[in-house]
């Protein structure tokens, strides 16, 4: 199986085929997910002792298997966060994975690990960080935040004070569901500020004055949100940033979503205080048209990573050797075996250059301001809030949960958009709403209306 013959150059052609037509399709069929049942009946035994050969098995993916997935890049799938990475960034990413290359270590890697290192340096510049701030691409924000507070843990813990005990994390109800996923990982408390608007320094402050002196004895960072995933809010990121500096915490900004609006002038104000920051997280797959997965965390101080992550083995010492010595990404991690995720986003950056990045990021949150003009426009419908960033949350007035729900459902059941509800949660009640996310440049106003009309 790793010899090179006609079956396999027949396969090469086949694939790459398949390739140029997904790349240069520019509306994907909205496909849906099938039952498993469904699925097995349609497919039938693919693993079998002699194989099924690639032709057959490629068919079956192309014919059957792919339909039943929803293409993350389609201009109408406005649900979650959705991702509509460039077709130089797709391209890449075979060049990427044919290369084979580990990027854990300089040894291995290094002419990789250059290139997302030069990708890297212009995601430090739009945050502000200082010189000798610095990062790597890892799995995704969630990886990115636990390597985070990890290092912000170990820090802490440097004091021998806090080596046995149990630390605690401030942040808010909007937070992403990763930060409390993370905090079980690291077997830390979670204490959250209620509310799912911004957290301001008020609110933080409010929530640190409550605590009993051991609980805050145990407080060694906070989390805040540069754009939260359900409505796009930034957090007072200046007013958080000089309390924690004043209660010497760690100061983490979880920007997985909200960081590619960094790149965007009209809304750049909003994230100031994230210069201020000791660790940043940021997913070029959601906002900055990379191919999944490629998320990236950067540190203020990038030893302090180091510190916490670098992993010892007699199998590892070649890599400390002087012969083999550069920048090892695993040091600052909590992976050790690594893709190279980030050579995709540096060749495309690399050749269309950062204005279009911008521009692309802009249209992001034009669409969002456009929908929020139509909706605004519609007797029966009506803005939760102002759009925050590309986000859009919005009713349908009079309808239930259900109403949403089964509105969702028929949606994409008949192929015209993925839009999934979401909830808003105020003082009085937690209210069932419609939520856009835009984040493909090839969304247009025609789309909105079409699934506006949806809901009369």
């Amino acid at each position: 199986m790793h010899n090179v013959d006609i079956e396999l150059v027949e396969m090469t052609l086949d694939v790459m085929k398949y390739a140029i037509h997904r790349i240069t399709n520019e509306s994907p069929e909205m496909g849906a997910p099938r039952k498993e049942e469904e699925l097995k009946r349609q497919a039938g035994e693919t693993i079998t002792p002699s194989g099924i050969g690639g032709e057959n098995a490629f068919r079956l993916f192309r014919n059957v298997l792919v339909k039943a997935t929803v293409p993350i890049d389609h201009p109408r799938h406005l649900a979650f966060v959705p991702a509509a990475p460039t077709r130089a960034a797709i391209m890449f990413d075979l060049v990427t994975s044919a290369s084979s290359i580990h990027g854990a270590y300089w040894m291995e890697g290094a002419g990789g690990i250059f290139c997302e290192n030069e990708a890297m340096r212009w995601l430090v510049s739009l945050t502000g960080m200082p010189e000798g701030a610095f990062g790597v691409f890892t799995s995704g924000g969630t990886a990115a935040n636990l390597s985070a507070i990890v290092t912000a843990r170990e820090y802490w813990r440097k004091n021998r004070e806090n080596q046995n005990k149990k630390g605690c994390i401030i942040t808010s109800v909007g937070a992403h569901s990763s930060i409390k996923a993370m905090a079980k990982v690291i077997d830390a408390d979670l204490l959250l500020v209620e509310t799912d608007d911004l957290m301001t320094a008020e609110a933080l402050q409010e929530k640190i004055d409550s605590l009993d002196e051991n609980t805050m004895d145990r407080v060694f960072a906070v989390v805040a949100t540069g754009g939260t995933t359900n409505a796009g809010i930034v957090d007072d990121l200046n007013g958080i940033a000089k309390i924690c500096k004043e209660l010497n915490l760690w100061f983490h900004v979880d920007a997985a979503y909200g960081g590619g609006a960094l790149a965007a002038d009209s809304v750049r104000h909003l994230f100031d205080g994230i210069e201020k920051a000791d660790s940043v997280t940021i997913d070029p797959h959601k906002w900055l048209f990379s191919p999944y997965d490629c998320g990236a965390i950067i540190y203020r101080d990038p030893e302090l990573a180091k510190a916490a992550h670098s992993q010892e083995g007699s199998y590892l010492d070649i890599f400390k050797d002087p012969g083999a010595q550069g920048f090892n990404p695993c040091d600052y991690q909590i992976q050790l075996t690594r893709r190279l995720r980030g050579l995709p986003l540096w060749f495309s950056l690399a050749m269309h250059g950062t204005d279009k990045y911008k521009w692309a990021v802009e249209r992001g949150i034009e669409l969002a301001n456009l929908a929020g003009e139509l909706i605004s426009s519609r007797p029966e419908l009506e803005l939760v809030r102002p759009p925050g960033l590309s986000c859009v949350l919005f009713r349908r007035k009079g309808w239930s949960a259900d109403d949403y729900k089964n509105w969702t459902y028929t949606n994409h059941r008949d192929g015209i958009a993925l839009v999934t509800p979401s909830k808003w949660k105020t003082k009085e009640s937690i209210e069932t709403v419609a939520r856009f996310c835009f984040i493909n440049p090839d969304t247009t106003e025609e789309d909105i209306q079409v699934i506006l009309d949806t809901m009369k």
